[in-house]
């Protein structure tokens, strides 16, 4: 047997152990340690002389026996999780292949691959004649889709610079992602430029605000170009009303843009799919795979519903060295890109939609919806948590109210520290104004209603023993 044989089932053993770990009842989403603990764990160093393979899967062994088990049943911290075989397939697969995805010439399969799932997302967000590109991430998502707006609206703007141009403003809900505020950081619009506008008890945009905000905006003589709304918050998962703001858009004149980074999968329910009407009408959409539809991070599409529109509004000028003329050259997907080098992320979402098909995707997220719901009937029910939210998708926001006098804040990170110290659950929290909250987010399809009732019988165990330490410290003090 050759020796890469060996290593590669010596490591197919290692994934198997791995994934035995993290199914078993007793297993801890992860070690909580600090960076010195961890390096006392782990060898960091890089030697001059380099290691065997048998060092190589030693340390990968380690690795995974000291990360964070993002597949565990008890992970509810990201907007990600899960386990998914066909996505890690595709992983594997891709790494072996190891192209790059600039020109047809280097990745014809992938190429076809990638325009195919940029069609079948195009579809179900209703473009009839639809384009994208699958990025690295929302974030740069989010700033190409502001990039093409920018460069739409300001013709010249590529060769001149903003300087040459009116002060341009972009429009964002208060509780949009930040990367919004960085793309105007990047483009040159400043983030003063990037009006957040006031939202409503559930985190959607306020309409009358926004229009008050456009108007403001026209009158100290700056231009208008960009609204971005969201589809799934990241904190309470709101999502803005499209329909509401459409007539915004057309009487203003502006690119409309949807961050769908969390909730664009909604497309795919027939049963949920209404928390995105009017989708079809939004210039860009965001979309993000590696979140519940479980492709391994890091998997995002660029949406938009004019053809030609990225590589016309970003494209440099000809690039003979990588860029020839030759009969397959309209599908050279690096002239529609920001990046030169491009991993493939297309033939694992590829392989996991063809696995799972249209149905089983529909199903999966009607589970994680069903799920949510679940949820806050328990939060509702339960005497001493707090609902946080009106949730409307996958998060759910809440607090535990202490047995005793105790700030809530406080008591609520020590419950949270307290989780993570005993590897029991990861739940991660975020504030609501001044209030510390719990954001329960569900990702991983796999999880079912016992595993919800475990997470919430371990948080009241260690609610009850911090008030009743509390209650000791207090005596004795």
């Amino acid at each position: 047997m050759k020796e890469h044989t060996k290593i590669l089932n010596e490591f197919l053993r290692l994934f198997d152990n791995y994934q035995n770990e993290v199914n078993r009842e007793d297993s801890k989403v992860l070690l909580d340690l600090s960076p010195n603990e961890l390096k006392q764990k782990f060898d960091f160093s890089i030697d001059r002389k380099g290691i065997s393979y048998e060092a190589l899967l030693n340390a990968i062994e380690n690795y995974l026996s000291l990360s964070v088990k993002t597949g565990h049943k008890q992970f509810f911290n990201q907007l990600f999780g899960g386990y998914n075989l066909s996505s890690i397939l595709g992983e594997m697969t891709t790494s072996i292949a190891n192209t790059s995805m600039y020109t047809y010439e280097m990745s014809p399969v992938a190429t076809l691959i990638e325009l195919e799932v940029i069609q079948k997302m195009c579809d179900h967000v209703g473009y009839e004649d639809g384009d994208g590109i699958l990025t690295s991430g929302g974030s740069l998502s989010n700033l190409q889709a502001m990039l093409t707006a920018r460069n739409k609206y300001f013709p010249g703007v590529m060769e001149q610079g903003t300087q040459a141009f009116p002060k341009m403003t972009a429009f964002v809900s208060e509780e949009a992602h930040y990367s919004l505020e960085k793309a105007g950081s990047i483009l040159g619009l400043g983030t003063r430029q990037v009006i957040k506008v006031k939202t409503d008890i559930s985190g959607r945009i306020i309409v009358s605000e926004l229009e008050r905000e456009l108007e403001e905006s026209i009158n100290n003589n700056e231009k208008p170009f960009f609204i971005g709304l969201t589809a799934g918050t990241t904190l309470k998962g709101a999502f803005d009303s499209i329909q509401e703001v459409l007539p915004l858009v057309k009487k203003y004149n502006l690119w409309l843009h949807i961050d769908g980074s969390w909730g664009a999968s909604v497309l795919l329910s027939k049963k949920h799919r209404h928390l995105v009407e009017g989708i079809k009408e939004a210039h860009s959409v965001t979309w993000n795979p590696h979140k519940t539809m479980n492709i391994s991070v890091s998997c995002s599409a660029l949406l938009v519903k004019e053809k030609g529109v990225l590589e016309r509004n970003y494209s440099t000028d000809k690039i003979d060295y990588l860029f020839h003329k030759n009969k397959n050259e309209t599908y050279d997907l690096g002239k529609k890109s920001l990046q030169c080098g491009r991993r493939v992320d297309a033939l694992k979402l590829w392989l996991s939609w063809k696995y799972y098909g249209d149905n089983g995707y529909e199903k999966r997220t009607d589970k994680l919806v069903e799920l949510a719901q679940y949820v806050t009937e328990k939060v509702q029910n339960h005497p001493k948590i707090e609902l946080m939210n009106i949730p409307s998708f996958l998060n759910i926001c809440f607090r535990w109210l202490p047995n005793i006098e105790l700030d809530v804040n406080p008591f609520n990170l020590e419950l949270r520290e307290s989780l993570l110290k005993d590897g029991l659950g990861m739940v991660n929290y975020g504030y609501i104004d001044k209030d510390l909250t719990f954001r329960l987010v569900l990702t991983n399809p796999e999880i079912d209603k016992e595993d919800i009732d475990t997470l919430f019988s371990n948080m009241e165990k260690m609610a009850i023993e911090i008030s009743t330490n509390h209650t000791k410290k207090a005596i004795a003090w």
